[in-house]
């Protein structure tokens, strides 16, 4: 059992989404940065699945009830309360410590990991809170009590072989979008042409950038349409959105373009005033 002692700016519970429910209207939520996710839970054992705890921009303090094997990947931070805790290896925390995140020295979000998971109960078979329709555990606050799964039978605990060292460039690579047609022509290349600004309106259904504006061919609004993570959605402001991990399932409004899957862990790890840019990519 852990304890939310402060769970910092925004903390919630994620693992790698609810799949299968975008014909009802449920988005598929899920780590941000599901890479970093999936790290942290290779370094303590765990199945890649499994729950952990997403943290957004530090300052989360954490007193683990029970001792544990824990693990941290993503945004790097400060990491204080238990022998040998840093990011990126698997560490012990004793019965009754404190672990405390310092703010991260780049990036947004850091994901903690701990042997056996975090075991809330599963909604839709998945136990990601969702910002956007309010499926899920509540975001954490101080005071909740997240209980941990078994450890028996898992995976041994290993330092991965290859962790992230550093911050990937601030580049989105992108694919034409399906809705070129509403848009004019070399609205593709002014996306491209010069960096953009991540907006303080950000969350986890999109990165709202500031930026040139792509000329519209037409105007108005399409019918709703499905939308992936990484559509980059162009509203009436011309005011592009890179659509993650909470973005809804369908859409009205066209996109340009839409981010390679490599680089969605890019995109989870902008902060606001960041600068990016983009990038199209041939298609294979």
């Amino acid at each position: 059992m852990i304890e939310v002692l402060a769970p910092g700016p925004y903390a919630t519970v994620q693992d790698l989404g609810r799949h299968g429910y975008a014909h009802l209207g449920v988005p598929s939520s899920g780590a941000a940065d599901a890479a970093s996710l999936r790290l942290a839970n290779r370094l303590v054992g765990n199945p890649e699945r499994l729950a952990g705890v997403e943290v957004t921009f530090g300052l989360a303090r954490l007193r683990f009830l029970t001792g544990a094997w824990a693990a941290l990947a993503g945004a790097p931070c400060p990491v204080s309360g238990a022998a040998g805790a840093g990011m990126g290896v698997p560490f012990w925390v004793p019965k009754g410590a404190e672990v405390r995140l310092g703010t991260p020295e780049w990036g947004l979000r850091t994901y903690l990991a701990v042997r056996g998971g975090i075991a809330v109960e599963p909604v839709l078979g998945s136990r990601s809170t969702d910002s956007l329709s309010g499926l899920g555990p509540p975001p954490l606050r101080a005071g909740t009590v997240l209980p941990v799964g078994p450890a028996a039978g898992l995976g041994e605990i290993t330092v991965d072989l290859a962790p992230p060292a550093g911050p990937r460039p601030p580049v989105l690579r992108v694919l034409p979008g399906p809705r070129d047609d509403w848009f004019a022509s070399g609205a593709l290349e002014t996306l491209c042409a010069s960096p953009y600004t991540v907006s303080q309106d950000s969350n986890r259904v999109g990165v709202r950038l500031r930026g040139a504006e792509p000329a519209r061919a037409r105007e108005g609004e399409l019918p709703s349409e499905g939308m992936v993570t990484g559509a980059v959605q162009v509203p009436p402001s011309g005011q592009p959105i890179v659509f993650l991990s909470d973005h809804p399932p369908t859409g009205g409004y066209p996109v340009i373009a839409v981010v390679s899957s490599a680089d969605l862990p890019v995109a989870a790890q902008l902060c606001p005033g960041d600068a990016v840019r983009f990038k199209v990519v041939p298609h294979r």
